[in-house]
């Protein structure tokens, strides 16, 4: 990105911001929100994206669906990729399938492949410690976890706890993309969601500078990423006070840009 347009900037105030996520496709969305009543501008440009594994590489990981009693999905691309498998492989998932979605948003996406209300589905609160109880009453179930090949490894340690019988299948991967449109263009804000949106940054340019630029982060592991890449966190979310990443950078835009 271009930072010799930065000594041109005659304040600090907040006019442009670029999002590293696909925009939110509802129409009552915070941003929209924010843009009317601040008067800035939301660019939206995802800094990863999602590839499916082909049902060759995940038979390599010798799964056979019909092994299992329970799946576990912990977003909705597990969902997606799950039954896109499924369906390449030829296999009808059994009506007798048993689902643990980590949130309540997961757990209704779900209906998208399966009639909700004839199902056994099990939901968690929002976070996966917060599912563990309900794996831990179904101890003797065969469980399957669709992921992609960047698992927190939370997530395994507390299944291991529970020594339940499970196997992790790697469906899909987090792939950089291509950023070079952005490579002239300079933002006040850059907003990050996760430590591979960091990463991107820095594979697409390599000499990234900070200088005037406010960086915008979620969560204590994107925080530790961009630390770790000598940026200067400027917002941070969540916190008792902006629990949203939209409610942190409605705070900050109103202090920066008051006259």
């Amino acid at each position: 990105m271009k930072q010799d347009t930065l000594e041109t900037q005659k304040s600090m105030k907040v006019k442009t911001i670029l999002v590293s996520q696909p925009e939110p496709k509802m129409e009552n969305s915070p941003y929209h929100d924010i843009e009317e009543r601040q008067k800035v501008k939301f660019d939206f440009v995802p800094f990863i994206h999602v590839e499916g594994l082909t049902s060759k590489e995940v038979r390599h990981q010798k799964i056979d669906f019909s092994q299992y009693t329970a799946i576990i999905l912990t977003s909705r691309n597990a969902i997606d990729h799950f039954f896109r498998i499924a369906e390449e492989m030829r296999f009808k998932v059994p009506d007798a399938m048993k689902y643990f979605c980590q949130s309540e948003a997961v757990a209704y996406y779900l209906q998208k492949y399966v009639v909700y209300r004839k199902r056994k589905i099990y939901v968690g609160t929002r976070t996966f410690p917060e599912l563990v109880p309900l794996i831990k009453k179904y101890k003797h179930e065969k469980y399957l976890l669709p992921s992609s090949d960047k698992l927190k490894p939370a997530i395994p340690a507390l299944l291991d706890e529970l020594e339940v019988n499970w196997k992790i299948g790697t469906f899909y991967r987090t792939v950089v993309s291509d950023l070079s449109e952005l490579r002239d263009v300079f933002y006040d804000i850059l907003v990050f969601f996760s430590p591979s949106g960091i990463q991107s940054l820095f594979e697409n340019f390599p000499d990234f500078k900070q200088n005037d630029t406010r960086i915008a982060v979620f969560g204590n592991s994107t925080v530790k990423e961009a630390e770790s890449r000598g940026l200067v966190c400027n917002i941070v979310a969540p916190s008792p006070e902006t629990p949203s990443m939209t409610m942190a950078l409605r705070k900050y835009i109103d202090k920066a840009n008051k006259k």
